[in-house]
């Protein structure tokens, strides 16, 4: 076979590859459309609004005039994309307000959460996004493995502060990004700080399975409270969350290219949140999780009520809520 050839099926394989790309997304993305004001008068925390679905879900919901607090490590990282979603929003958009918030320091959470407390009089909808992944090893402030100690362990203190102004502003919404990921995990209770030996990949899946569990015991806990907590699981988006993830260099193209032609915009990824942040379909659904907007089967490893409470209660040892 003559060079010419193989040349014209390599790239007649690539334009066939790009257009089913092209037509898949414009028949699969298909992006919510809610009224104009929808959240107009309603406040929203998101943790992580700084980049990737985070930062798309609070433009979203600038554009529906809500109140968006933007809780971020990198204060600086996320003040230029307030100034970004603020441009891209139109004149008829919410307010922003950009809040200093490290989920690896459990004083730094409640130093946000005593911030909030004293300046909003509510909180509508609370979306913890925010999230490490496969980082390599490392320990928060307080001495915990790092995928546990943000995805898991400073959301669950940061809702459990917040609780008491959210029943106060029912009714109100927790959202909680887990991963699909998930079902490759387990709680090891016997060593939940991974000291005795530590898998970056087994980690992230324990912090996420630990996500689910924290919704359940939630939901059960809120009943009869006007809020509601659901969980989500965006798929794979193209974010910064890979970043710790090592791809050799000259695999790097086509990884971009697969990037480009198989995952989901953060526009795309942002749907399921905003979603379960604003949508009246879901008002009074709780200890659920979705994804695509459409709720899921969970494996029964993330129902386990059992489970659910032993976690809750070494939780609330691990952050300091009780001895």
């Amino acid at each position: 076979m003559s060079a010419a050839v193989i040349l014209a099926a390599v790239l007649g394989g690539g334009v066939i590859l790009v257009a089913r790309r092209i037509f898949s997304r414009r028949g699969s993305a298909k992006l919510l459309r809610f009224p104009a004001g929808t959240m107009r008068g309603k406040t929203v925390v998101v943790t992580g609004a700084n980049c990737g679905i985070g930062k798309a879900t609070a433009a979203e919901l600038l554009k529906l005039q809500a109140r968006v607090v933007m809780a971020c490590r990198d204060r600086r990282g996320a003040e230029e994309a307030a100034r970004e979603i603020k441009e891209q929003a139109g004149q008829d958009q919410g307010e922003v307000v950009v809040k200093q918030l490290d989920l690896a320091s459990l004083q730094s959470v409640r130093n946000f959460c005593d911030e909030i407390i004293k300046e909003e009089p509510k909180i509508d909808v609370l979306i913890n996004n925010a999230g490490v992944f496969r980082c390599p090893y490392a320990k928060t402030e307080e001495g915990f493995e790092m995928q546990l100690g943000v995805n898991h362990l400073g959301h669950f203190l940061l809702t459990r502060l917040l609780l008491d102004l959210l029943k106060k502003s029912a009714p109100s919404r927790i959202v909680v990004v887990s991963s699909k990921l998930y079902k490759s995990g387990r709680i090891n209770f016997e060593d939940i700080n991974s000291e005795g030996g530590y898998n970056e990949a087994f980690c992230y899946s324990q912090s996420k399975l630990a996500n689910l569990l924290f919704v359940r015991e939630l939901a059960h806990r809120l009943e009869g409270t006007g809020v509601t907590v659901n969980a989500l699981t965006p798929g794979m988006v193209r974010t910064k969350l890979g970043r710790h993830v090592h791809i050799p260099l000259l695999a790097k193209p086509l990884f971009l290219l697969f990037s480009w032609l198989f995952l989901k915009s953060p526009l795309e990824g942002a749907q399921t949140p905003v979603y379960l942040a604003c949508s009246p379909d879901v008002q009074s659904v709780s200890g659920k999780c979705f994804a695509n907007c459409e709720e899921q089967e969970l494996l029964p490893k993330a129902t386990e009520d059992q489970a659910a409470r032993r976690l809750w209660d070494l939780s609330e040892v691990m952050v300091g809520l009780r001895k």
